[in-house]
């Protein structure tokens, strides 16, 4: 059963469209990330959720309630923003307490809820700290045990890791997943962040315009994006400009690659070849270039820790490659070296340019 049902949501502010009729729906205990570069109507979408903010047509529809219209306090909606927005007067207990002071709990019982939450989060420690003697990223685990102290039907976090260093950020996307399993709480998570969305969501959502390009589980938005934008967007992919050919073939600037993908497409047809460079095989050139396979020298040799990202370009320069392989293999493919790039016939996704005709006709070097 769905949770939480958008339904044609619009948003205009003035000329400007943030929403262009959007629908999606969330089902019980589900994590869907909303993710997008700014300006996408991701927040946008998140705020009319919440009710800071109506639609200007569609309707926003709570465990089969039409909630358009309630107030955000009549929601019963959990919130946690970017901006931590502690009380600076209270201590870590008091304000993960103030939303059950505000119901007119009793003291007992929302103290020990209170110090539950602080410990489920991992800061039972630090109960009676005010938020300037904790960290950025122990405020952020008092303001997700505030949101979480009213026992909410929904919780809502807007890039609630976005002011906090690399590691930090890891660590507490993975506390907020499992406190979310734990719980079992539907929740809606906005980000920019493509590592963050794939690596603790259900289902993502990648929005460009005002609307929703591609929704589905993380490994489908990895590996079968819907659109050029997704497969821009997530992940690093050669994009080639290619005409289909025959027999499962396609033609990069004059060079013929197997790719299964082409096979029933119409003979001529533009596309857009998508490959992710971990599919990518480089080897030293040897004299021989089998068929499909590119032969080049090594660009650049960035090293990545475990993996390193090799640029690999033909003599003329009309064709180029990146690969991610292992750094033990790439230690010896030095800029310079002479290389074969090969890929299998089966890892590539064909995305036909005909129907995207506002899409700009890409450069065939990689993004």
């Amino acid at each position: 059963m769905a949770v939480v049902e958008l339904k044609q949501l619009h948003r205009r502010f003035g000329e400007v469209v943030a929403l262009a009729g959007i629908d999606l729906d969330i089902g019980t205990g589900e994590f869907v990330s909303l993710l997008g570069p700014s300006g996408c109507g991701k927040t946008t979408a998140l705020r009319l959720v919440a009710g800071f903010d109506r639609p200007t047509s569609g309707r926003v529809v709570i465990d089969g309630q039409d909630v358009t219209d309630v107030p955000p306090n009549r929601r019963d909606i959990g919130m946690v923003f970017q901006a931590y927005s502690l009380f600076p007067n209270m201590t870590a207990v008091r304000n993960v307490e103030f939303g059950l002071r505000v119901r007119k709990q009793r003291g007992a019982d929302r103290n020990r809820r209170a110090l539950e939450l602080l410990d489920l989060v991992g800061l039972a420690q630090a109960a009676n700290r005010y938020p300037h003697q904790l960290s950025g990223g122990m405020q952020q685990r008092v303001a997700l045990a505030r949101a979480l102290a009213i026992e909410p039907r929904l919780l809502l976090l807007d890039e609630p890791l976005s002011a906090l260093d690399a590691k930090v950020r890891v660590q507490l996307r993975e506390e907020i997943r499992r406190i979310q399993l734990e719980l079992g709480i539907t929740t809606i998570y906005v980000t920019h962040d493509q590592e963050e969305a794939l690596s603790i969501s259900d289902r993502v959502a990648v929005m460009s315009g005002g609307q929703i390009e591609q929704i589905g589980p993380p490994a489908e938005m990895y590996g079968s994006p819907a659109t050029p934008f997704v497969a821009e967007f997530i992940g690093t992919m050669n994009r080639l400009l290619a005409t289909v050919g025959d027999d499962g073939s396609i033609d990069y600037a004059g060079l013929r690659l197997r790719v299964d993908a082409a096979r029933g497409l119409p003979r001529g047809e533009r596309v857009l070849c998508l490959v992710r460079p971990e599919t990518v095989e480089v080897v030293r050139a040897n004299g021989l270039v089998a068929e499909g396979a590119m032969a080049g020298e090594v660009l650049s040799n960035t090293f990545l820790g475990s993996t390193s990202r090799l640029r690999v370009a033909s003599e003329s320069g009309e064709r180029s490659i990146t690969a991610d392989i292992s750094t033990a293999q790439g230690v010896d493919l030095v800029v310079g070296t002479k290389v074969v790039a090969s890929f299998p016939p089966d890892s590539p996704r064909l995305l036909s340019l005909a129907d995207e005709p506002m899409f700009p006709v890409p450069d065939p070097d990689s993004r």
